[in-house]
């Protein structure tokens, strides 16, 4: 295989959930019955995640406002396909090699996702807890 156009950027959940989206509305489909698989896998994973919620206007507006904190491209990266919703999972999406994020930082960092974010950062229901009825 060969590679045609290469790139050295990074992609968001977001991103990677609209191209499948775009690949499975394609109707030319001859023989690749795998890729069918992979992108139907790959779709149900994504729709369950925060990049279901994601707008293009939210993530530009999200790293405009994490561009005055010191993180590298793949952090900010990672807390847009993971968004964090406590001080220790920031400091989890963060390099251990750096200088941890003062208190004041993760919680602005925490903010910024609430309001970048608000309706993606909802805890999972947990398997021995009810959900609301």
């Amino acid at each position: 295989m060969e590679t045609v156009n290469a790139t050295y950027s990074y992609i968001t959940n977001f991103e990677v959930m609209q191209i499948l989206q775009q690949i499975k509305g394609t109707k030319k489909k001859w023989g690749m019955h795998n890729l069918a698989t992979v992108t139907y896998e790959a779709l149900q994973y994504l729709e369950e995640s925060p990049c279901k919620t994601q707008t293009r206007e939210s993530i530009k507006g999200y790293l405009c406002d994490l561009a005055t904190y010191r993180l590298m491209p793949h952090e900010q990266l990672q807390m847009v396909n993971d968004p964090p919703t406590s001080a220790l999972h920031t400091q989890l999406l963060i390099d251990d090699n750096k200088v941890p994020l003062t208190d004041e930082e993760n919680e602005a960092i925490i903010g910024l996702t609430h309001k970048h974010f608000a309706n993606t950062t909802s805890e999972p229901v947990q398997a021995n807890q009810q959900a609301p009825t």
